[in-house]
């Protein structure tokens, strides 16, 4: 899962946020770690996005339910794995965030994690939760558009 791009080496995507949200903003974000987390990102990237999501309190930004798994050589006392994690934005984007968020159908979810320049960051997004029915109609929409795509394949060799 890992790829390397230019300084950016992606720990992990959440892959269903793209089907679940339709995403209207993006935003990068560093994250406060302790060190056996980002030692168990570097050697185990198995991150659980499930569940996860950003919340703004008291002016500050806050990701929840973010599973990292434990570090297996971690010495320090034992550390949650689901803890609640303080996000690194400018002070102007959590207003910016905040604003958003108050709207009726918007929350902020993370999409991926990833490092750049050796430190971890998230992207974040201002998403709106998709009905059952718009997913539905998004994946046939898909399928209809892989068949053309196939069948113009086949006619173009000829």
């Amino acid at each position: 899962m890992s790829s390397k791009q230019g300084g950016i080496k992606i720990i992990a995507k959440n892959k269903t946020a793209p089907r679940d949200y339709e995403i209207l903003e993006k935003y990068e974000a560093g994250i406060v770690l302790l060190g056996p987390e980002v030692k168990a990102l570097r050697e185990n990237p198995n991150v659980s996005f499930r569940d996860s999501f950003v919340r703004i309190q008291n002016g500050e930004a806050w990701l929840l339910n973010l599973y990292i798994p434990p570090y297996r050589h971690n010495t320090m006392s034992k550390i949650d794995p689901t803890r609640t994690r303080k996000l690194l934005l400018h002070k102007r984007e959590i207003q910016r965030l905040a604003g958003k968020v108050e709207q009726k159908g918007l929350t902020i979810i993370p999409l991926s994690l990833y490092f750049k320049n050796g430190k971890v960051k998230v992207e974040i997004a201002v998403a709106r939760g998709k009905k059952k029915a718009d997913q539905r109609r998004e994946l046939r929409e898909k399928a209809m558009r892989r068949e053309l795509e196939r069948q113009f394949k086949g006619k173009l060799k000829l």
